[in-house]
């Protein structure tokens, strides 16, 4: 039954609409999480202290963290292969181009693929610079997130390619709220309104509340 569904191309956008709302979760959650910097040091590594810490003593130290990135993961791969083999499967139904496009079709809507594609690589420099330090600026300080981020959005590169992949993140969130609750059922006549706007709302949030932290590096708001 799991591979019928699988399979099925309404399986493959419920796969993509549940892995899409984990994912949603989590970046609300790490957009507040990220607005602790405006706190200062002490308040920010604490934080990302706590995070390792979550569950103790009965989840052993990090556990919970990495329970939290195995769980990312998976909504990840999952997303991002639903999202090619639909692609492929529209490609394969239609593999000359319309001789009109859809005047309805948002420029948000035309631009999934390749915001999808900007924000894997983005998830890619992301974990290298801040998680791992292979690739980060001024020396990576282990158990110093504060002193890191400043330091990757004092180059000029860290802030280019932050704000660039939250803007394509802003569009992925606004067309991909609707669909999913499309997907899942829940839209409807009398709600489509209401969730267009819920889905406009998110994406104005998590994309400024991201930005933001770029910004204040920029104007000496956080140093």
């Amino acid at each position: 039954m799991a591979r019928t569904i699988w399979d099925s191309s309404v399986g493959k956008k419920t796969v993509m609409a549940v892995s899409g709302l984990i994912m949603l979760l989590y970046l609300v959650v790490h957009m507040i999480g990220n607005l602790k910097i405006f706190f200062g040091a002490g308040e920010f590594d604490h934080y990302a202290h706590w995070l390792r810490t979550v569950g103790e003593p009965f989840m052993h130290y990090e556990w919970t963290l990495w329970l939290v990135r195995v769980v990312l993961v998976l909504a990840v791969v999952a997303h991002a292969t639903s999202a090619y083999q639909l692609s492929r499967r529209d490609i394969k139904a239609r593999p000359n181009k319309y001789a009109h496009r859809r005047a309805r079709a948002s420029y948000a809507t035309r631009t999934m693929r390749w915001g999808g594609i900007i924000l894997g690589l983005f998830i890619v420099w992301h974990i290298l610079d801040l998680t791992t330090g292979t690739v980060h600026s001024g020396g990576f300080q282990e158990g110093h997130p504060y002193q890191n981020v400043v330091d990757t959005f004092s180059t000029w590169y860290g802030n280019v390619v932050y704000i660039v992949a939250m803007l394509a993140l802003g569009l992925h969130v606004r067309h991909g709220f609707w669909s999913a609750a499309q997907t899942l059922g829940a839209g409807s006549r009398t709600r489509d309104r209401v969730l267009r706007a819920t889905a406009n709302a998110l994406a104005l949030l998590l994309t400024a509340g991201f930005i933001s932290v770029p910004v204040a590096v920029m104007t000496g708001v956080v140093s």
